[in-house]
C-alpha cells in the first residue's frame, strides 16, 4: 500500500516488551530501494524512520466528508 501525508503508521517492535507505536504521517521520503517516513507519534515527538518489510501498517486517512 502506498503512504500519504495524512494516513497513521502502526510500528510494530522488534523488542519484547516494547508497545506499538502509533502516529501520522506528515512526510514521505522515497529513495530508490525504499521509503521513510516523516512521522509525528500519539506522544508529540516528530522523527524520521525507515521501517523494516513487515513491521508496519498503514492505515489510510479517513475522509470525514465521506464517512
Amino acid at each position: 500500500m502506498d503512504a500519504r501525508i495524512g494516513d497513521r503508521i502502526v510500528l510494530e517492535s522488534d523488542k519484547v516488551g516494547v508497545p506499538t507505536r502509533q502516529g501520522e504521517i506528515l512526510k514521505v521520503i522515497p529513495h530508490e530501494s525504499h521509503v521513510e517516513f516523516q512521522v509525528r507519534w500519539d506522544d508529540g515527538h516528530v522523527s524520521e524512520i525507515r521501517p523494516a518489510g513487515a513491521s508496519y501498517r498503514i492505515l489510510a486517512k479517513v475522509d470525514a466528508r465521506k464517512a
